[in-house]
């Protein structure tokens, strides 16, 4: 699904100058190595503010603890999606608020955010998720929220650089909030996070809620966290990022070359709606008839897929204490069933990409 190996091969020499810069700064948490990659990253997000945290996860808690979500709030989400989105809700003790998705993009249903605001009218905010790279509908989620004084919280962890209606993931809601878990389009050498912001008073909140609450050493105004963004894990990110951009045209370039090669079979292709300008492929996402028969297929031929996310958010353990059952959002629980990600990451070669679609065919006829 992804060989990291061959992204540094190609830029082994920038990383190790990065790391031995840091190492000689015996600078290693937030700093100047932190502040130059908020810099950085807030005019790629195009946002005026930009706060590194520890990981995308952290990045959840706190946007939700900066918009002062805790216990008796309900935040509304999708249940198709990684954990951390409805977790993190959970563990600021707000409670989770789910309404389904798009049964093309995998992107929260607008229709369906009307009718859950409906019935859940005291919503603190609303957390949409930009999947699998592409941007949620932000207009029509921001249409229903901004007459009601809601805020929205950007879950753009698979998202950097994603544009929607030509503005950047995590520029368009109240805040965005970022993963550079190694996995990701921009990933660093373990856990990291961003948050992005156009709200100054938000921005000077988050900086202080990362490092416990405090603005000023030994004084804590409010109860915050330890999610501060390592300096190592910034100099890798400051190497790396200036390819992101080639990057994301050879994950594009890729996804353009399944859909040539793909055509013809029975599987449904990543569908990019008219909003979503810029799709970054963190995953190349098919719904494939008989997808597990066909994800064992393709790894007795050596090809690896992926299957996110296997279980939807209501239907999880942890989360049965909610109440929802197996049925309440079908088009979530049909993409569980039958979505399928291939590789597609930058460094994969042509030739692979030829391999994967003829076991495809080869499946289906």
């Amino acid at each position: 699904m992804l060989d990291l190996r061959a992204q540094h091969l190609s830029i082994r020499a920038e990383v190790l100058a990065a790391l031995e810069r840091v190492v000689d700064s015996q600078y290693f948490v937030l700093g100047p190595e932190v502040a130059e990659l908020e810099c950085e990253l807030a005019g790629y997000c195009q946002s005026p503010f930009a706060i590194g945290c520890a990981s995308g996860t952290d990045a959840l808690i706190l946007a939700l603890r900066a918009l002062d979500i805790g216990p008796g709030d309900e935040v509304i989400t999708v249940p198709f999606s990684f954990y951390a989105t409805a977790s993190c809700i959970a563990l600021t003790g707000a409670r989770p608020v789910f309404c389904d998705i798009l049964p093309d993009t995998f992107n929260m249903d607008p229709a369906a955010l009307e009718q859950t605001l409906e019935r859940h009218p005291r919503a603190k905010a609303i957390l949409p998720v930009h999947l699998f790279g592409a941007c949620a509908n932000m207009d029509a989620i921001l249409a229903l929220t901004q007459l009601r004084g809601i805020p929205v919280v950007e879950d753009a962890a698979q998202a950097i650089g994603a544009e929607d209606n030509h503005r950047r993931a995590g520029s368009i809601g109240t805040i965005g909030c970022f993963s550079f878990f190694p996995t990701k389009n921009l990933g660093g050498g373990g856990d990291g996070g961003l948050l992005t912001t156009r709200d100054a008073q938000i921005a000077d909140r988050l900086r202080s809620l990362r490092v416990h609450g405090s603005k000023q050493r030994y004084y804590h105004e409010e109860l915050g966290m330890n999610s501060r963004l390592d300096a190592l894990q910034a100099a890798i990110l400051r190497a790396k990022f200036p390819h992101l951009d080639r990057w994301t045209a050879l994950r594009q370039a890729h996804a353009a070359r399944y859909r040539e090669l793909l055509a013809g079979t029975p599987v449904q292709l990543p569908a990019v709606a008219a909003h979503s300008n810029r799709h970054v492929f963190n995953q190349f996402t098919i719904r494939a008839p008989r997808r597990d028969e066909l994800k064992a297929h393709l790894a007795q031929q050596g090809i690896q897929s992926e299957t996110y996310y296997p279980l939807p958010l209501h239907l999880q353990q942890c989360f049965a204490g909610l109440g929802y059952r197996e049925g309440d959002f079908p088009v979530s629980e049909a993409a569980a069933r039958d979505c399928l990600s291939l590789p597609v990451y930058p460094e994969l070669p042509r030739e692979d990409l030829e391999t994967v679609a003829a076991a495809i065919h080869s499946f289906y006829n």
